[in-house]
C-alpha cells in the first residue's frame, strides 16, 4: 500500500491544514536554501519531513509540490548524495520511495565532523607550508585550531543530545 499525499491530510483523528503544511514546507525550504542547499532539494526535504510516513515517492513528492519528475529526481540525487534520504523499493512495485534517514539531525551533523576533521588537516597542512611566522600562515593556523575546537564542541554536543532524546520519549 502506498501512502498518498492525502493520507497526510489525516493526523491521530484530527485535521491537518493543508495551507498550513504547505507554508512551512515553503518557509522552511526557503530558510534551508538560505543556508546553501539547492532551492527544489530544500522543497523536497521539507516536504518529506512534513509528511507523516517520512516517505514518499516522486509521483507523490511532485504531485505535492507541483513539480515535474525530472525536478524531483534531481532534488533526490542531490539528497542522496549528501546523505539526507535513502532510496528504497516499494514491496511488489517497481516504484521507489524516497525516506528520511532516521535520527537525521544527528547523522547530518556528525558527518560534519568527518569535514571538519579533513579541512582542520589541510588546514594545518597549509599553515606549514606557509610558515608560522608569516600573516597567512598565522591566519590558516587560527583557522585550523577553529574547526578542532567546533569539532570537538560538536563531538560533545552530540553527546548530550543524545542522553537529551533518551529523555523525551519519542519513537
Amino acid at each position: 500500500m502506498t501512502e498518498d499525499v492525502n493520507d497526510d491530510v489525516k493526523t491521530g483523528g484530527d485535521s491537518r491544514d493543508e495551507e498550513a503544511v504547505s507554508r512551512f514546507v515553503e518557509r522552511f525550504a526557503a530558510q534551508l536554501t538560505d543556508a546553501g542547499m539547492q532551492r527544489m532539494a530544500a522543497r523536497v526535504f521539507a516536504r518529506l519531513l512534513a509528511s507523516d510516513g517520512g516517505a514518499m515517492t516522486s509521483a507523490e513528492l511532485g504531485e505535492a509540490l507541483r513539480i515535474s519528475p525530472a525536478a524531483v529526481s534531481g532534488a533526490v540525487s542531490y539528497l542522496s548524495q549528501v546523505n539526507m534520504v535513502s532510496r528504497e523499493r516499494e514491496p511488489g512495485s517497481r516504484r521507489d520511495r524516497y525516506v528520511l534517514h532516521n535520527e537525521l539531525w544527528y547523522e547530518t551533523f556528525t558527518r560534519r565532523d568527518q569535514i571538519l576533521t579533513l579541512w582542520e588537516k589541510t588546514l594545518r597542512d597549509g599553515a606549514a607550508g606557509l610558515g608560522p611566522d608569516t600573516p597567512a600562515g598565522a591566519r590558516v593556523a587560527e583557522t585550523a585550531a577553529f574547526f578542532e575546537f567546533m569539532q570537538t564542541e560538536l563531538l560533545d554536543l552530540m553527546d548530550r543530545w543524545r542522553t537529551h532524546r533518551a529523555t523525551l520519549n519519542l519513537p
